[in-house]
């Protein structure tokens, strides 16, 4: 079952397309990656789904409902890039201000919200306005799923975050899995190959790659990884090939064929101490289909 899935979407802003018939759906209980450099139109298209900008053609459908400019699909949660906070109000006091909002009772109120700030980290009776960029993007995520939605949409959740903070959302997100199904949308390609089943490659308007990533990355490579025990045998192996990268004792060749790679090297007396056939990379895959 699909909990999302987009139709020929096409939107222009005067003069310029930015989705130019974009087609892909997302599998229920999945964490989907939504990939694409920035200003590809991952927000854009999230935007439409969540009824903030008009659909110029096509259809996006979340859960069976059609998604509609000015219409409020309650089973989806919305993570912003960068979410905005009442900066004198403590967390809990945001999770309630929301909820009542959103029409949920006391009690369900109290008991969600302190099941997701254990969650996420953030029992702290300290106010929003002192919090760092990684716990407003926490205490954004709890918001996000306060009515229990079918779908979670992060826009780019990790994109301005350290280290530490960009593991803890992944975590986070890891950890809700089982409750909901989550779109990522990032342009950070190791975020999506730590933590997501599916993935789709968005450029230029259209999806250019789009599965499991186990199956993307089975992709056929051609790079090799040789490494020498010596410097000198690495430089004279990096003159034999046009597409060979040199970085001490180790050449990487692209676009190659691992026999013709060997029968050069028997050829000038070259022995590696290392020949590697090199597992592509979402990067990788990603530059080669925009190429």
């Amino acid at each position: 079952m699909n909990i999302l899935e987009i139709k020929d979407l096409k939107k222009s802003y005067r003069d310029l397309d930015v989705i130019k018939g974009l087609n892909f759906a997302v599998p229920a209980g999945s964490i989907f990656g939504f990939v694409g450099i920035n200003g590809s139109g991952k927000t854009t298209t999230m935007k439409m789904a969540l009824g903030l900008l008009s659909i110029d053609e096509g259809e996006i459908t979340i859960c069976g409902e059609r998604a509609e400019y000015g219409k409020t699909i309650k089973d989806v949660g919305y993570l912003p890039d960068v979410p905005e906070y009442y900066p004198y109000m403590k967390p809990m006091e945001y999770l309630t201000l929301c909820g009542e909002i959103a029409g949920m009772s006391k009690e369900r109120i109290n008991k969600r919200g302190k099941e997701l700030l254990d969650l996420v980290g953030l029992k702290s009776k300290r106010k929003i306005g002192g919090f760092s960029r990684g716990m407003k993007q926490r205490l954004g995520i709890a918001q996000a799923l306060l009515n229990e939605p079918k779908l979670l949409i992060c826009d780019e959740p990790t994109s301005a975050l350290d280290p530490m903070g960009r593991k803890e959302i992944l975590d986070i997100l890891t950890a809700v899995k089982g409750q909901t199904t989550v779109i990522f949308s990032t342009h950070i390609l190791s975020d999506v190959e730590r933590i997501c089943d599916r993935v789709v490659f968005l450029h230029d308007g259209i999806a250019v790659l789009d599965g499991l990533v186990s199956d993307i990355k089975k992709q056929k490579t051609d790079s090799y990884l040789i490494e020498f025990a010596e410097n000198e045998k690495a430089k004279q192996c990096a003159l034999i090939f046009t597409e060979a990268e040199l970085s001490q004792n180790t050449v990487v060749i692209k676009k190659a064929d691992g026999q013709n790679i060997i029968k050069a090297m028997a050829e000038n007396g070259l022995v590696p101490v290392k020949f590697e056939l090199l597992e592509p990379t979402l990067e990788d895959l990603f530059i080669g289909a925009i190429m």
